[in-house]
């Protein structure tokens, strides 16, 4: 293995650690999330509730933590729909198939789609960036134009 390569088993490994990362993010557990989702000193999350970049200086570790009390039980699962790679970095496209309490709400669905890219610094994999959305479902023009204006649609 070369050392710009990524093998096939790298891909299929982060992958699966994004699939249990997912399932333990929906059911409340950041302390397993975080132990498998390593993110790097300069990583950026564009979150699903939109507003701006984030970074990590932004969310610490002990504010995922703080998510716990928002999420309560459910399921997820990773569909991956293309991967990338390039020299040390890995990017995964696909989505989060998930449904769960979230908030104090009932069950209901909470796909989001999801693009991770990872860069490799020795033989850790480090989570770079996370851009999640909830356009899982198609949405009309008009919903779209309402969402660009940064309106509810109450």
């Amino acid at each position: 293995m070369s050392e710009n390569s990524v093998t096939a088993a790298e891909i299929a490994e982060l992958v699966e650690r994004n699939r249990k990362a997912a399932a333990a993010y929906i059911r409340g557990n950041m302390r397993k999330y975080l132990e498998l989702v390593r993110a790097s000193e300069d990583y950026t999350l564009m979150a699903p509730l939109g507003g701006r970049t984030m970074h990590r200086a932004d969310r610490p570790d002990e504010a995922v933590e703080a998510a716990s009390e928002y999420f309560r039980g459910g399921e997820a699962d990773l569909e991956v729909e293309q991967t990338y790679t390039s020299g040390q970095m890995v990017v995964l496209v696909g989505v989060e198939r998930q449904h769960g309490q979230y908030d104090g709400l009932p069950d209901q669905d909470l796909s989001v789609r999801v693009t991770l890219v990872y860069r490799r610094e020795g033989p850790q994999w480090w989570l770079v960036h996370r851009h999640a959305d909830p356009l899982v479902h198609d949405i009309s023009t008009e919903q779209l134009s309402t969402l660009l204006r940064g309106q509810s649609q109450d």
